[in-house]
């Protein structure tokens, strides 16, 4: 099977609220995530998390911890997506490839169609306490 290694970062506010993005393309169009990508060769997580939120939101941001890292079998692929607290540095969070975003509360976390891999982590993520939330 074809192994897929990936990051993905939480992005949160100082409102404890945390942001998802929605697919604009590919198979699983339309589902929400987190935002990330693949690592490419050289690369630790952390840069290539900042790369990659660069490139699909026009936004620095600050990698603050690890929180997981997510093991998934889809039906095409093995995913690895190691995951990251962080924040926003600077920038406006410009949707470059996604085709919605929105800042949502712990309580509002499981309101959207997230991707299957993401669910063990929005459980979690619900009773995790980030900024005082």
């Amino acid at each position: 099977m074809k192994q897929i290694e990936v990051v993905a970062a939480i992005i949160h506010d100082d409102k404890g609220r945390i942001f998802a993005t929605q697919r604009g393309y590919g198979e699983w169009k339309d589902y929400w995530e987190f935002p990330g990508g693949k690592i490419e060769a050289g690369e630790t997580p952390e840069e290539a998390l900042k790369r990659e939120i660069w490139e699909e939101l026009e936004t620095h941001i600050a990698v603050e911890c690890f929180v997981e890292t997510v093991e998934w079998d889809y039906p095409q692929f093995h995913l690895t997506m190691h995951c990251y607290l962080c924040n926003v540095e600077s920038g406006e969070l410009m949707l470059k490839e996604h085709e919605a975003a929105k800042w949502l509360k712990k309580d509002e976390l499981e309101s959207i169609n997230r991707l299957p891999a993401d669910w063990d982590l929005v459980r979690k993520l619900k009773i995790k306490r980030i900024n005082n939330t």
